[in-house]
């Protein structure tokens, strides 16, 4: 009779141990996911403080960038925005252009630009296509475009059919084997293998004089 009586309390001790277990289980869970929501605080804070930080850096290097170029054009290299048909963005052409073509020539004008070299630093600038100038020993010109002409438009040469390599290879040596190729006849007009340098449906591309 006592061990009978005595199961009922044992039972009720057996129950309050396993709810105290549950209870236990229960705070450990909840400590769990306070920490993860401290953590996940801590990492919201510290990817608004990045995100201030980027900006800040980011306006830093534009300043310093306006620098540079301000410095470049007083050294006599130009860096040329392009803005190019079908791109989001216009290019940035550095060349050494001012040694031979006063600033106010190269501002405002349409050009004829060499789009597929492969992109290429210079002076710490990264420069995305050429210039295309006539020149001699005496004196350089930047190629006109036809009048009509709009940025982005291609050129073309009569007898030579064909889609552009995306990129040229600098280790093909490509534009070094062309450049022979590419001359002025006695109309000023660019040409290659004696092909103008043409615009569809817009005309010939010319140097001024030469």
């Amino acid at each position: 009779t006592k061990m009978a009586a005595s199961n009922p309390v044992l039972n009720r001790l057996d129950q309050r141990a396993t709810e105290a277990d549950q209870i236990v289980e229960y705070l450990k869970q909840q400590v769990a996911l306070l920490k993860e929501k401290a953590i996940l605080q801590a990492s919201l804070r510290g990817e608004k403080k990045l995100r201030v930080e980027n900006a800040k850096l980011k306006k830093e290097i534009e300043a310093l960038k306006e620098q540079l170029i301000k410095t470049e054009i007083k050294n006599g290299v130009k860096q040329i925005g392009i803005p190019a048909s079908g791109e989001a963005t216009p290019r940035t052409v550095v060349s050494g252009l001012l040694k031979h073509i006063p600033l106010e020539q190269m501002q405002n004008r349409m050009a004829v630009l060499l789009c597929n070299l492969k992109p290429a630093k210079m002076r710490g600038v990264l420069s995305q296509a050429m210039v295309m100038c006539a020149s001699s020993s005496e004196k350089v010109e930047i190629l006109d475009p036809p009048s009509g002409a709009v940025p982005g438009d291609r050129i073309t040469f009569e007898g030579f059919p064909g889609e552009p390599d995306k990129e040229l290879n600098p280790k093909k040596k490509t534009w070094e084997q062309i450049q022979p190729d590419l001359l002025t006849n006695e109309e000023c007009v660019a040409t290659y293998k004696g092909a103008p340098f043409e615009v569809k449906g817009k005309g010939v591309c010319k140097a001024q004089t030469m």
